[in-house]
């Protein structure tokens, strides 16, 4: 299974790019994982709150396949503590998903058509983040749940081993 990560704006600010590069290198030992930044549409500015969010889906909506399974990340979206997002990307290896993608839209969320594209709506909390912030702590979140993921497999397996044994 591959990780996409997808992020309207401007590309890593130096202050969270580091732990961004950081937790993506530490990603890719349990998948491969890529980061996409969409760019801010260039007449942002002159365009309504409608109208942007409308280009920037356009943009989004081309590095999303049909098959790839779309997580929206949004503070109305729901709540999983770490152990119960390991569970979930289990659950989506299992089911095999080729791609994951990951999408934090734009300043203004996201437009109905990627609403409704997404086959779930992740919030890390009610509280609204700085993008740059919320790329840190998608990667942490990521990496921290394939961790636990990975030792709980390996434990369950060790457990099955002693138990053939007995």
């Amino acid at each position: 299974m591959k990780i996409r990560l997808i992020s309207v704006g401007k590309v890593h600010e130096s202050y969270v790019k580091n732990g961004i590069e950081d937790f993506t290198q530490r990603i890719n030992k349990y998948f491969k994982v890529e980061w996409v930044i969409v760019p801010t549409v260039k007449n942002a500015a002159s365009l309504s709150e409608i109208d942007l969010k409308k280009a920037e889906a356009t943009s989004i909506l081309s590095h999303i396949e049909k098959e790839d399974y779309l997580i929206l990340m949004d503070e109305r979206g729901k709540l999983l503590s770490s152990p119960q997002l390991a569970q979930f990307i289990q659950q989506r290896a299992n089911e095999s998903n080729k791609q994951l993608v990951f999408l934090i839209g734009g300043a203004f969320g996201v437009d109905a058509s990627i609403t409704n594209r997404a086959q779930f709506i992740w919030s890390f909390s009610p509280l609204v983040f700085p993008h740059m912030l919320a790329r840190l702590i998608l990667s942490e979140q990521l990496y921290r749940a394939l961790l636990s993921a990975y030792h709980f497999a390996r434990i369950s397996h060790m457990l099955l081993s002693i138990d053939a044994l007995q």
